[in-house]
């Protein structure tokens, strides 16, 4: 057996920054401790990703990221037979790896990967607790510290990107979303290097861009493109061409909408 992963290089050893919303630490470190697989939903940007690695961080756990997309293969996943140095080895996959060192596997996005893929994870969220791996007859015990959290948007659901029922009850889940204001602002303020007030009228124009969605606007400024704006201003670009740039342009090429949100930036600055 080969992996290209060691768990080592998996441990996150400085503490992410994350500011705790409601009661979502409380409720992952209960899962853990009784061996819960987790579903994470919410908005992209909205800060699910930092939380599953401020929680790596605090349980001292491995974290193996995939980022699921529609050609991710259960082989991707799992592994492949490979030629090396004329002889056919086996290569563990990232969930495998997981599996093995005890490490949180976050599916990041896991409606983007194929639902014929996502079947493979089942034996991982029940009582079982096992990974079958058909082309080795292997059947690998999960290791007792080893978790398994996915994570999706649900605005981008259909019906062609859709958890099925029988993989959503095999999960707990815990909705995300943008923090409130004040929060959002402190969030803000420490990862983008601005003050306090800059911050606030930061989250004060993406509040007010988030609710012309319903002229035809797909998504909202996430807080993550907050960080961006903030982080832009602190390279001595104005503030309203960063908002314009961070904030704006990544949402949408409607140049009706554009001039709508670039008249809610003269406004607020």
């Amino acid at each position: 057996m080969n992996s290209p992963f060691s768990s080592d290089e998996f441990i996150i050893d400085r503490q992410p920054y994350y500011l705790e919303i409601r009661d979502e630490v409380r409720i992952f470190e209960a899962a853990f401790a009784s061996r819960l697989p987790v579903m994470l939903k919410g908005p992209t940007g909205c800060g699910k990703t930092r939380f599953v690695e401020y929680m790596a961080w605090r349980l001292k756990r491995p974290l193996i990221t995939v980022a699921c997309h529609e050609d991710l293969f259960a082989s991707d996943l799992i592994g492949r037979y490979l030629l090396k140095d004329d002889e056919t080895v086996w290569v563990d996959g990232p969930l495998t790896c997981a599996v093995r060192c005890g490490a949180i596997c976050y599916l990041d996005e896991v409606v983007e990967a194929r639902k014929d893929t996502t079947v493979v994870i089942h034996p991982l969220t029940d009582n079982r607790r096992v990974l079958n791996i058909d082309k080795k007859g292997e059947v690998i015990r999960a290791h007792s510290a080893f978790m398994m959290v996915i994570s999706y948007n649900p605005g981008y659901q259909s019906v062609l990107k859709d958890l099925k029922q029988s993989t959503r009850q095999r999960f707990i889940a815990m909705d995300f979303d943008y923090p409130d204001a004040e929060k959002e602002a402190r969030i803000v303020a420490a990862e983008g290097h601005v003050d306090m007030p800059t911050a606030a009228r930061l989250v004060s124009l993406a509040r007010k861009i988030r609710n012309i969605r319903e002229q035809g606007l797909g998504e909202g400024v996430s807080t993550r493109l907050l960080i961006y704006a903030a982080l832009l201003t602190g390279q001595g670009i104005g503030i309203k061409r960063a908002c314009s740039t961070a904030l704006c342009r990544p949402l949408t090429d409607d140049e009706h909408l554009n001039e709508t949100m670039d008249d809610l930036i003269e406004d607020l600055f």
